[in-house]
């Protein structure tokens, strides 16, 4: 592994270590909340007052579902370094755009390829 491989790792298990920490704070935040729920008897679907338990539990579940891929996505982006066919495009093998991967590490596509989609 060369030492720019080296550090795009780096960065990647950085940012996989921020995202795992963002999951589990998220699962914990909806167990407490499916907890709550349990041991009320609020009628909050007919609570004039803001959103519902039922809203707050699929908002978080949808963001915790996204944090969970979002740990695939690095997971698949290490393997590529690993291979070394990180920043190659997977449908045309050509260079992913620097840009592209600083704003998306875990792209696998080229920008071309991605708006094919």
């Amino acid at each position: 592994m060369n030492r720019d491989s080296s550090a795009i790792r780096q960065e990647l298990l950085r940012l996989r270590e921020q995202t795992e920490t963002q999951a589990t704070a998220l699962d914990g935040d909806l167990r407490s909340l499916f907890e709550a729920s349990r041991s009320s008897n609020a009628d909050d679907e007919h609570d004039p007052e803001g959103s519902t338990i039922a809203f707050e539990r699929a908002q978080l579940t949808a963001v915790l579902d996204a944090a969970r891929q979002r740990l695939a996505e690095l997971d698949v982006a290490l393997r590529r370094v690993d291979d070394g066919s990180y920043g190659v495009c997977e449908r045309c093998s050509r260079p992913i755009p620097t840009e592209r991967l600083v704003a998306r590490p875990s792209a696998r596509t080229c920008v071309a390829c991605a708006s094919r989609r």
